[in-house]
């Protein structure tokens, strides 16, 4: 009874014209972003995070997540017809929906990919709405120890999936903490890093280190790259699958509903890492395995669904315990904290309506997005033309006017720049950037968990070991960080996250 309450208050939330409208708008950007080769949810949404400050919290995390799962709907498109990932998680999806292209079936591998899609998001909800309020509850046994225990696990996890590297992973998060302490100190109000400049005394902020990282980086490094983005002609008609399609992929699509939807769950995993499991579990499980790779319907249906239902898993660190699973769930974290939203295990108890309303909005932007997809292919196809001498200019256009908008200062603007030149080159030498806003986002809390822990226990260490939990989360952690320079388990971590470097 309690559920169907709560989805009619969140219904009451998400079917108000403004966030109807927030929904559209986030998840057709999202689709197009996707369909750009280039861009990403990370870059669009830092480009576009100034635009909700002047917005409701509850029409700013739907428009975001709108974008976040719209892209994954959108990457599709560009791996199937041009064989170019529109961004990583679409990357399985171009061994098998490029040759169903050649072979004159583009319509069916669109159609199905958007179908699974729609399944992965759709089951995933249900998955976040039944899981998210008892771990909300058993969250609310977690003190300071276990909530400084639980984001250390977390970076060490995203850190170990976040690139072949555990060392240059570790720098970035170690990077994104340095960052995040620059400005006054919590307890003492003396600054820190500043260097006497006023502008730092308040910290760097997360737009316009996300927006340079991600956005000025990707235009700079996108410039250096000649893509041929020649679209492979097809026939793009017919594009619900036949019978015979809908029989070969039914179970494919409901095992990765599920292998999605509890990879997103992980730290570090989300749709890169559920795409490939699903592609490598339906190959395995396949009668004739030798057709992946040559057009097998089953390895785009497959890695599609699980995209998108990773999606709707990461929500559920983010909205229960305050940890973001991954760059896009740290930007989210953070429109949440400057619009004064604490997620955690109170946030369903104290804004049922942001949980709620957020929650039954992705059901309607899923339903959105299959209606969207379908009849727009035409449309995307003709967007995918447009040179990237007109796109990227326009990008940092976009940028620029962002950073000045945030408190209508050209410091921001200079801070953007910076973080993009920086970014640019820890991209060029392979260290991948997730980590480093991730630890930015995490690392005041970090620090606040860790010194409460040590007032609580009158500067004893011991007490992150003498409570259960924080012990466990603990030994966890080290586990990682040994086991990341076992050999077989180091070729084992590279395979996972080959696809997902620079993310």
């Amino acid at each position: 009874m309690d559920v169907i309450n709560n989805l009619l208050l969140g219904l009451g939330v998400a079917l108000q014209p403004s966030s109807l409208f927030m929904c559209f708008v986030g998840v057709l950007l999202g689709t197009l972003v996707g369909v750009l080769p280039g861009l990403g949810p990370v870059a669009a949404m830092s480009l576009l995070l100034p635009i909700t400050y002047t917005v409701s919290p509850v029409n700013a995390i739907i428009m975001l997540a709108g974008i976040y799962y719209g892209t994954m709907y959108g990457g599709s498109t560009t791996s199937i017809l041009l064989n170019i990932p529109g961004e990583a998680a679409s990357v399985v999806t171009c061994l098998d929906g490029y040759q169903m292209a050649r072979q004159g079936r583009a319509g069916a591998a669109l159609g199905i990919s958007a179908i699974g899609s729609f399944i992965g998001g759709t089951i995933s909800l249900v998955g976040l709405m039944l899981l998210a309020p008892p771990l909300a509850e058993l969250a609310l046994k977690f003190g300071p120890p276990e909530m400084f225990s639980l984001m250390i696990l977390g970076l060490v996890l995203l850190t170990f999936l976040a690139g072949d590297s555990m060392p240059k992973a570790l720098c970035m998060a170690a990077f994104g903490i340095f960052l995040g302490c620059i400005g006054s100190d919590i307890l003492s109000g003396m600054e820190r890093f500043t260097f006497d400049n006023p502008v730092l005394v308040d910290g760097v902020g997360l737009a316009p280190v996300a927006m340079g990282l991600f956005g000025i980086s990707e235009v700079l490094l996108n410039l250096e790259i000649v893509l041929r983005r020649e679209v492979f002609k097809t026939d793009l008609k017919g594009l619900l699958p036949n019978a015979k399609d809908l029989r070969d992929t039914t179970w494919p699509i409901l095992r990765a509903s599920v292998i999605g939807f509890f990879l997103g769950i992980l730290p570090g995993g989300g749709g890169v890492l559920a795409s490939f499991t699903s592609y490598a579990v339906e190959k395995k499980l396949s009668r004739h395995p030798e057709r992946f790779g040559h057009g097998a319907i089953e390895g785009v249906a497959g890695p599609e669904t699980a995209n998108n239902a990773g999606a709707g898993g990461a929500f559920i660190p983010l909205l229960t315990l305050g940890l973001p699973s991954n760059a896009v769930m740290a930007i989210l974290l953070g429109t949440m904290l400057i619009h004064g939203m604490q997620p955690g295990p109170m946030l369903i108890t104290q804004h049922p309506e942001l949980f709620w309303g957020a929650v039954t909005s992705m059901y309607i932007g899923n339903a959105m997005l299959l209606v969207l997809n379908l009849p727009l292919i035409g449309l995307w196809v003709k967007i995918l033309t447009i040179p990237y001498r007109f796109l990227f200019p326009l990008i940092l256009f976009f940028c620029l006017v962002g950073a000045y908008s945030l408190n209508n200062s050209t410091a921001e603007m200079v801070i953007m720049l910076i973080f993009g030149i920086v970014g640019y080159f820890l991209r060029k030498f392979s260290y991948p950037l997730a980590p480093a806003i991730l630890a930015l986002v995490l690392g005041p809390m970090l620090e606040k968990s860790l010194r409460q822990s040590l007032l609580m226990s009158a500067g004893d260490a011991m007490t992150f070991v003498e409570r259960p939990i924080s012990l466990t989360m603990i030994v966890l952690s080290a586990v990682l960080l040994i086991s990341s320079g076992m050999p077989a388990l180091k070729r084992k971590r590279e395979e996972l996250t080959q696809a997902s470097d620079n993310l």
